[in-house]
């Protein structure tokens, strides 16, 4: 018997620091917050806030729905968003007023000049270095969780979404102060909340990128790689700025256009991403099946999405919620199996650290097939498409 709970190798419980970490973004957070009652009426702050809040479950599912494969413990991306909503936003904030006041003030520059001037060159820098650094707080502490691009993409999506979100309450309340109040709240919203929800995420996933990359090698080239995400996160935030600024309708279709074609290759980095992880499954796995853990329909249902949502879906069906948390258990500790190898062959972690997970992951496929409702070779050839011989959904297990 095990001496702790096997699934601790999944690293999904919230540590001490975590716990200190969200205590201080969601101060960072009420006091950006209190910037902006200030900035507008009570009422006006409750609107803002609940526009701004409005979209964010959908753009949420959005993204999470790209970390199917290899979910991301869900402390990590909440600390993610946290950051961006909270420290980030609060800070970044703070430094570009300064910018803004420098520019009037030295430069005799009037107000839209000068807000002009910062939101291009100023606000890039500023925004994307503290969005950018809790990227680099994971490639510190929680590099192993950095398996690929597909993470990188996925943990600055979630600080880029909680940046926005805080953002977008600052903005809601300047347009409804504005001359043209409700008018000008309307074309903002429609602006920021529905046309271009993604930027800030789109913008930071260049971060993101590089960070992921970085963390799977230890040459040098890893700081050429993150100084190369940075200023192309940097570059792409500052045009978008830039064209929106100055551009008029053009240059907001341009910059639409951009963003439009850097969410296309971010999809297909995703789907290179999703491919390379079935490609370790497919290698790494069949030496296992001697452990009777794994058999070739077992990693035929793994190397899909379909197949493997077709095996939890069954799995729910004749056994419950007990039955799908198996299930959800022993797909998740396969493809960490995977790439625990990976990471072994990269010489990312040392040979103790490898048997010590590797025994916890088999240990965890072996407690969830115990949860299935009947063997698990069963439910994998349900995901192939044809139930096993002699067996009749819902009968007792053999």
């Amino acid at each position: 018997m095990a001496s702790r709970d096997p699934r601790w190798v999944f690293k999904d419980r919230p540590s001490f620091a975590l716990i200190i970490g969200l205590v201080v973004t969601g101060i960072c957070a009420l006091v950006s917050f209190s910037f902006d009652v200030i900035n507008g009426a009570p009422v006006q702050f409750f609107v803002s806030l609940g526009l701004a809040l409005a979209p964010v479950p959908i753009l949420l599912a959005a993204v999470l729905g790209l970390d199917r494969m290899e979910p991301e413990p869900r402390s990590n991306l909440v600390f993610a968003f946290a950051w961006g909503a909270g420290v980030a936003v609060l800070v970044a904030g703070v430094i570009n007023s300064l910018n803004l006041h420098y520019l009037m003030q030295a430069g005799s520059l009037e107000l839209p000049a000068a807000r002009n001037i910062a939101a291009t060159f100023g606000a890039p820098v500023v925004e994307e270095t503290m969005k950018g650094l809790v990227l680099l707080g994971l490639l510190r502490f929680r590099r192993a969780e950095l398996d690929g691009p597909t993470d990188g993409i996925i943990y600055a999506s979630m600080v880029g979404l909680g940046f926005a979100m805080s953002e977008n309450v600052s903005y809601y309340i300047a347009a409804l102060n504005s001359d043209k109040g409700a008018q000008a709240l309307a074309v903002t919203v429609v602006l920021r909340g529905i046309l271009s929800p993604f930027a800030h995420p789109l913008f930071t996933s260049m971060i993101g990128v590089a960070v992921a990359y970085a963390a799977q090698r230890n040459g040098p080239e890893r700081v050429v790689m993150i100084l190369a995400g940075w200023v192309g996160a940097m570059l792409l935030h500052g045009l978008w700025n830039g064209l929106a600024s100055y551009g008029g309708a053009l240059g907001l279709a341009v910059a639409y256009g951009i963003l439009l074609v850097v969410l296309f290759v971010l999809m297909g980095v995703v789907w290179r991403d999703r491919r390379r992880i079935v490609g370790l499954l497919q290698r790494y796995l069949p030496p296992y099946q001697p452990t009777k853990l794994v058999n070739t329909a077992d990693i035929y249902m793994l190397s899909a999405l379909s197949r493997r949502r077709q095996a939890r879906q069954w799995a729910q069906a004749h056994g419950g919620k007990k039955g799908l948390r198996a299930m959800s258990d022993y797909q998740l500790a396969a493809t960490e199996l995977g790439l625990l190898h990976e990471r072994a062959e990269r010489h990312m972690i040392d040979d103790q650290t490898f048997h010590e997970e590797q025994r916890a992951l088999l240990e965890c496929m072996s407690v969830a097939r115990e949860g299935f409702p009947v063997p698990q070779q069963h439910a994998s050839a349900i995901a192939m498409g044809s139930p096993p011989p002699g067996y009749a959904p819902g009968a007792p297990s053999s």
